[in-house]
């Protein structure tokens, strides 16, 4: 699958960023900013790491469902 579209990257982005905050939940660290920084500062999502995670998946289906 080639991902040349910026509906497609930014698709693909919070994807990537699911799936860091996942392994945060977890216990796993990353140097710099956390995933769940990055996330509640770029789309202004509230709440602990898990209901932050639910939101996250919901936007994703319904950036999903416009393509």
């Amino acid at each position: 699958m080639v991902i040349n579209t910026p509906e497609q990257i930014e698709l693909y982005r919070l994807y990537v960023l699911k799936s860091a905050l996942k392994l945060e939940i977890t216990g796993m660290k990353r140097k710099g900013k956390s995933a769940y920084s990055i996330i509640k500062q770029e789309l202004g999502l509230t709440g602990s790491k898990s209901k932050v995670l639910d939101k996250l998946k919901a936007q994703i289906i319904k950036q999903e469902g416009k393509r």
